[in-house]
């Protein structure tokens, strides 16, 4: 995986045109927070470690909101190296015929990575936890609020793990494999509210993501495929479970 050279303003590159795009202490603080998030909606069990917010709606805004906080932070540490987003987001934004393209390989990876999971949650016998069906969206308020949330995540999720993250590990390590790897353990870990077993689950997702977005030179199709994945479980699983 770390042998391809590839364009140094990519999503995606060989480690040896790698560089870091904010200092370290942004990153380690951004671990933190996202760690910190993690044991904190175990605590609460759900999306948003707040307890005061009560019902769907107040959870699905609480976690939006953090999202996009965490997401201007690395903005932020991107401008003190006076780095701009794409170099997270990599150059293959342009046209329809690319757009196109970008979904239909987000449907396959859909496909692949659904079949490779429910093949390891087979093994793992591993069980959807209650905190994930108690935030499944129900009626079309709801619906509305989960379509954002599922898209808020597409965006800053992508752009947090397989951008920041997978670039800053890649850079630091002097290889792509490890920032892969550990870019996934985060993600996992990421998700406290789920479980052991789902976040190891959601680790093998996170380093397929990291390897699409190596691939693609772009989080473009990982978006995508982020999408679709959230929003589809929430509404097949919210109506299954009326």
């Amino acid at each position: 995986m770390n042998e391809e050279p590839v364009s140094t303003s990519g999503a995606a590159q060989s480690p040896s045109s790698l560089t870091t795009v904010a200092p370290a202490w942004h990153t380690i603080v951004v671990v933190l927070i996202m760690l910190t998030i993690s044991a904190l909606s175990y605590y609460s069990q759900g999306l948003a470690p707040v307890r005061g917010a009560r019902g769907h709606i107040a959870n699905y805004i609480a976690a939006i909101v953090m999202e996009w906080v965490v997401f201007g932070f690395i903005w932020f540490g991107l401008r003190l190296r006076k780095q701009h987003l794409r170099v997270l987001l990599g150059e293959r934004w342009g046209g329809g015929k690319a757009i196109f393209r970008d979904i239909l390989i987000a449907i396959a990876f859909l496909i692949i990575a659904n079949l490779v999971l429910s093949a390891i949650g087979h093994l793992l016998k591993a069980a959807p936890p209650a905190a994930v069906k108690n935030l499944l969206p129900h009626g079309k308020r709801e619906i509305v609020v989960y379509f954002l949330l599922t898209i808020t995540a597409g965006i800053c999720e992508e752009t947090i793990f397989r951008g920041y993250f997978q670039r800053q590990f890649s850079a630091w390590f002097k290889s792509v494999t490890a920032g892969v790897v550990l870019q996934g353990i985060i993600f996992g870990a990421s998700h406290g509210y789920q479980g052991a077993k789902f976040m190891f689950i959601i680790f093998v997702y996170g380093v397929m993501f990291g390897i699409l977005a190596f691939w693609r030179r772009s989080l473009r199709p990982g978006m995508f495929s982020h999408f679709m994945q959230d929003f589809g479980a929430g509404l097949i699983g919210g109506h299954y479970l009326k």
